[in-house]
């Protein structure tokens, strides 16, 4: 079959550098190939070609970061996944720095292992959001869990400024941005009220050293941010943060969009000026899983894919920056601070081993990579009135053209329910007001496949076009220009 260059025309020498060094990498080598994707999706249309995929310098920015999680407790080993982070196509990476593995005596602080993660993220053209990280046990009150409390004493809490502002220092010009303790609200005892504080704290001291520096407030594990911020803007210091940073976990990915914007609604009416929100931290496993978020569920590798890519489409369609967890699976097995979860938690795009290294690149990698390759920062949104969806059961549906040249596409999916095993397509019809798009073609995200989309089943009046029998499932696809003129 031809290899239809949909969007961008030819791969870019640069890629194709990286691409071909993939004979010398640990892990697998990433698949190029227009049916490294297989599904019994069968859209009853004319397959005509497979999407391109892009590396981070040819995406440049985008919506969505990639979690680089754990590094710091060993949960992960960076130097395992690093090689498929620049030809996922996402910009920003989420990196935790760890208090307890650099300073393991008091006063003796050892940055060589983020040193090296820093340097060479920059260097594949990464941007790295770094979390300033958990407590340190060398100082009373300090631990590394996720639940652990905040430093308490006098010395713990000088240390803990110190540690903040070596950061702030070591990385200043390579590190822009910067996120707080991750998940605080897991401690019961650690209220809105102390969060906020301890926020404020950790902030300060990172602008003293860098005035320019992005700061997300919270990172806490659900959606109810507005309660930190009468603290906040008690102490004047709302404008410490670029963004208020929230996680929690939905089986229906799409439960997450209408919390978000429900959440958002609230607290615009409110607080008209707040940092905007972000989403930092969220995935889907790709199995079956006895603990953490979305445990004790069938997921298979290819429900993760339809889950991550409807979140993230969501994200986009609603303007709210968002992150994937994670970029590997994580071994908690390799740590004791985690009880009785004792498991490798299989939200990964990449599979790993028991000793952590990679030995099999899932479907949603290929899914996102996919994804991020088309909606880039060249795409903006049109109206939500400019799209209407006629279906069965629910939909979501979101237009875009490029703010270049004007050309068009929409994407669409039926989220009534739990992302699952089927490929069933039932027909919608799609009227969209003013649309520009002249030779349509469908596009499921997740294999990256092009399909023709019939003339006959296009019709055009009144300002409006009208697709029929546009087949949608459970998972985003695509009609859009045969070629969206987005070549740099």
């Amino acid at each position: 079959m031809e290899r239809h260059e949909f969007l961008r025309g030819k791969r870019s020498a640069a890629l194709a550098v990286v691409l071909g060094a993939a004979s010398s990498w640990a892990g697998p080598a990433i698949d190029t190939s227009p049916d490294r994707v297989k599904t019994d999706l069968e859209p009853g249309l004319e397959r005509i070609g497979t999407l391109c995929q892009r590396s981070v310098k040819e995406v440049g920015e985008s919506n969505w970061m990639i979690g680089c999680e754990c590094v710091d407790r060993d949960l992960t080993d960076y130097w395992q996944y690093n090689q498929y982070l620049a030809p996922l196509g996402i910009r920003t990476i989420r990196v935790q720095a760890g208090w307890a593995k650099c300073e393991k005596e008091k006063g003796q602080v050892d940055y060589d292992w983020l040193d090296k993660i820093v340097e060479d993220a920059v260097g594949r053209g990464l941007n790295v959001w770094l979390e300033t990280g958990y407590g340190n046990p060398v100082y009373p009150g300090g631990g590394t869990a996720r639940a652990g409390a905040f430093p308490s004493s006098d010395e713990a809490l000088a240390a803990w400024d110190r540690w903040v502002e070596g950061l702030a220092k070591r990385y200043k010009g390579k590190v822009h941005d910067w996120a707080m303790w991750n998940e605080p609200d897991c401690h019961k005892e650690l209220t809105p009220e102390m969060i906020a504080a301890f926020n404020i704290r950790t902030a300060e001291v990172i602008k003293r050293v860098d005035p320019d520096a992005r700061i997300g407030a919270l990172s806490i594990s659900w959606f109810i941010v507005g309660k930190y911020m009468p603290f906040f803007e008690a102490q004047g210091k709302t404008g410490l943060f670029t963004w208020l940073v929230h996680h929690g976990y939905c089986k229906n990915p799409d439960v997450h969009t209408d919390k978000v914007l429900a959440m958002r609604e609230k607290l615009l009416a409110k607080w008209p000026d707040c940092p905007k929100l972000r989403q930092g931290e969220q995935g889907c496993p790709s199995e079956y899983i006895t603990g953490w978020a979305l445990a004790k569920l069938p997921w298979t590798e290819f429900s993760q894919s339809k889950w991550i890519l409807r979140r993230m489409m969501g994200d986009l369609g609603i303007g709210s920056e968002s992150a994937i967890f994670t970029i590997c699976d994580v071994n908690y097995r390799k740590s004791a601070l985690y009880g009785n979860n004792d498991i490798i938690n299989r939200k990964g795009l990449l599979h790993t081993t028991d000793d952590m290294k990679i030995d099999k690149i899932k479907m949603s990698y290929y899914a996102v990579q996919n994804t991020v390759s088309v909606f880039d920062h060249t795409l903006e949104k049109l109206p939500d009135e400019a799209l209407a969806v006629e279906f069965a059961t629910n939909t979501v549906a979101y237009l875009y053209r490029n703010k270049a040249d004007g050309r068009q596409l929409f994407v669409v999916w039926d989220r009534s329910d739990v992302p699952g095993e089927s490929v069933a397509t039932r027909p919608a019809t799609v009227t969209v007001k003013g649309c520009s798009i002249k030779d349509p073609v469908w596009v499921d995200l997740i294999s990256g496949r092009i399909y023709a989309f019939p003339f006959e089943r296009v019709t055009r009046g009144n300002g409006t076009t009208v697709f029929k029998d546009v087949p949608v499932y459970d998972s985003p696809v695509l009609i859009a220009e045969k070629d969206l003129g987005l070549k740099k």
